[in-house]
């Protein structure tokens, strides 16, 4: 099979790869689509993300789906020909924090494309069955790799206790700050702002449900409280991985608010004005991908209260791959989501 390789910043290697086998628990998968993530930018560009270094060549992607090609012994919740969304991260099951609920936080957890894990921008992957979610024939295959971003965006809002009425702003509007829009709008927010010093995401953010989109100006907190009769927000998320926007997001936010952490910085540090959050006594919480959020994710994509095709701006076969992450790198093409599909062999 062919797969993908990093082997330093912004350069891919093509391999042919022994075509997997599934053991028991397992299920051979034919990938079909994957997006390009902001976190997978991180390992192209600058070869690490967070305190993570690629030490050897890589397979990148995380955002995927495919087409059921076998299973293995054991298996019976789905079959071959199914199309399936694929959880990513691979858990031990077995530490004290996946015996708590919270698999996100395993303490040996393994997650494609993050080294040394090799990520799904490959012909075939065999993965546990137990991770992988069959769905139904409305749902396409970009669909259905657009899940797991969406399952990052509706963790978010859980930890941000979105409830009925709320006020929130969201403080960069790529494809996870438009899902947090749309998840915050499906969770009961009824005033939404979003702030993004790009145009064509502006734009995307009010057909999301935002009731404001603002300019990256220097004044959006202002106007950020002017709109809300200088009380603040109820629940700040920052979705950009820049510290001005966590500084935004700490200053929009009223007295007692949540402020979610969900973008990466590139040089692994957060700052803001700590008065700020101190005198406010402010929740700061950090989002670490999501959990137990496929099955939500798919209700509502199905119930159409989430709209994800809107979001996938380009498709990339998957010869011309480097060609998606060069665009989502330069933010190029007006590009929101790019995923790179694959065909049938």
């Amino acid at each position: 099979m062919r797969a993908l390789r990093l082997t330093a910043p912004r350069t891919f290697r093509w391999d042919n790869d022994p075509d997997p086998i599934p053991g028991p628990g397992e299920v051979l998968v034919a990938v079909r689509a994957v997006g390009v993530c902001a976190s997978d930018l991180h390992m192209y560009s600058h070869g690490q993300i967070g305190d993570t270094a690629l030490e050897s060549p890589l397979i990148l992607g995380h955002e995927a789906s495919g087409v059921v090609a076998a299973t293995g012994q054991g298996v019976t919740h789905v079959k071959e020909g199914q199309l399936v969304a694929v959880d990513p991260a691979i858990p031990c099951r077995t530490c004290e924090h996946c015996l708590q609920g919270n698999p996100n936080l395993c303490r040996d957890l393994r997650f494609f494309g993050i080294w040394p894990h090799d990520g799904v921008l490959r012909e075939q992957l065999a993965h546990p069955a137990s991770l992988v979610y069959p769905l139904q024939e409305r749902f396409s295959a970009v669909d259905a790799a657009m899940l797991e971003p969406l399952g990052v965006a509706i963790h978010a809002v859980d930890l941000g206790h979105v409830r009925p009425g709320s006020s929130v702003s969201v403080h960069g509007c790529g494809p996870i700050g438009l899902l947090v829009l749309q998840a915050a709008r499906a969770a009961g927010a009824t005033y939404l702002i979003a702030i993004e010093p790009i145009p064509g995401r502006r734009a995307m953010a009010l057909e999301g449900g935002a009731d404001h989109a603002l300019d990256a100006d220097g004044s959006q907190v202002e106007q950020i409280l002017r709109l809300t009769d200088g009380r603040g927000v109820d629940v700040a998320f920052e979705a950009a991985g820049e510290n001005r926007a966590v500084e935004d997001a700490v200053e929009a936010a009223k007295p007692g608010a949540r402020v979610l952490l969900i973008g990466i910085p590139v040089d692994d540090r957060t700052h803001f004005r700590a008065s700020a959050a101190r005198r406010k006594g402010l929740s700061l919480l950090l989002c670490r991908r999501m959990k137990h959020t496929y099955p939500r994710a798919i209700a509502l994509v199905q119930d159409g209260r989430i709209d994800l095709r809107g979001l996938v701006t380009h498709h990339i076969p998957f010869e011309q791959a480097p060609r998606a992450f060069d665009l989502v790198e330069r933010r190029a093409e007006g590009v929101i989501k790019a995923v790179i599909e694959i065909p049938d062999t």
